[in-house]
């Protein structure tokens, strides 16, 4: 058995897997809200503790933020996690990857119909790829073909410098410079980043939000409550807010191609991409994705997808996993 988890700044997912499984088949799975863990080693612990009959062979953890020697440090939760104290713990190698390194090396196994094509491009056989993914965060990964298959780069791309590019922006990033000082792509392209973006829009709407929003606003998942409510059309604001959300997504995804020069597509995944699939698909991103100027012919070849399978990130690590087990 190996054990396969994705560590996320809302959820944490485990699950173990049976490695000689010609499909992959998991034997127990386990959703945590990552904010109510307290100690990820005695959650991990527990989980498997659930089980006792299973024995683990080897683990690999997808984890949001960076990772250096066998040390992660995750961006949006208090926590330190280290391979050689996790391998005591569990009795087993670990090795602990960035989270989009995971989801990265996990759509490479996906089915066709687990995507949303958004632009069909011309593929090109070892062309290389990338990978940008909203959520929590904004995590950026490359896929880099070597001549046999791909290796999976992980980055810290979404903490780069947002980049405004018309007066609209120009003002969200001096409204999100008075309160963060440094403006990243995450803090416009990830759950907070779209309430980031209807805060601002609102602040110069000239009137207030309803209610009936404010009150859910209050009291939900704001990201969540205005990626509904524009997808119904029932607030202009949130409808403003997430067709800006789409086009940014759509621009960083075009300066993501061009980065990796990936001619073999870009994926985009993460949590948010789903739940908003409708948007994505109305044109606004891939605009937006094209806009580059001189590059737009060669952008204009590039297929663009969004991975469906909210289990891809699980995927990447269990492959990860399962390579360490017969290492």
């Amino acid at each position: 058995m190996i054990l396969a988890g994705d560590v996320g700044g809302t959820k944490t997912a485990l699950a173990v897997l049976d490695e000689t499984s010609a499909t992959r088949r998991i034997v127990r799975e386990a959703t945590l809200p990552s904010r109510e863990i307290e100690s990820f080693e005695d959650a991990v612990v527990t989980f498997i503790g659930g089980a006792p009959a299973l024995r683990v062979r080897a683990a690999c953890l997808g984890v949001a933020g960076p990772v250096a020697d066998g040390r992660a440090v995750t961006t949006n939760l208090p926590w330190e996690l280290e391979e050689s104290k996790l391998a005591g713990v569990l009795g087993c190698p670990v090795r602990l990857v960035n989270d989009l390194e995971a989801a990265a090396t996990g759509v490479l196994d996906l089915p066709d119909e687990d995507f949303l094509i958004l632009q069909s491009g011309q593929r090109r056989s070892g062309g290389h790829m990338a990978m940008i993914a909203a959520g929590t965060g904004l995590g950026e990964a490359f896929m880099i073909w070597d001549g046999s298959r791909y290796q999976v780069v992980a980055s810290e791309g979404g903490h780069v410098d947002f980049a405004p590019r018309d007066e609209i922006e120009i003002d969200l990033l001096r409204f999100l410079r008075a309160e963060f000082g440094h403006v990243s792509y995450e803090r416009v392209l990830s759950g907070p980043g779209l309430h980031h973006i209807y805060g601002f829009l609102q602040s110069r709407a000239g009137h207030a939000a309803p209610d009936w929003l404010r009150h859910r606003l209050g009291s939900e998942d704001p990201s969540a409550v205005i990626s509904e409510v524009a997808l119904a059309g029932d607030d202009p604001v949130c409808v403003e807010a997430l067709d800006r959300f789409v086009s940014v997504y759509g621009s960083e995804a075009g300066n993501l191609a061009l980065k990796a020069v990936a001619t073999g597509g870009v994926v985009v995944g993460g949590g948010i991409a789903p739940r908003i699939r409708a948007r994505l698909a109305d044109g606004r991103f891939v605009k937006a994705f094209l806009s580059k100027g001189r590059f737009e012919e060669l952008l204009s070849t590039v297929p663009v997808k969004v991975a469906l399978d909210p289990r891809a990130p699980l995927w990447g690590a269990a492959r990860v996993a399962g390579e360490l087990a017969g290492s």
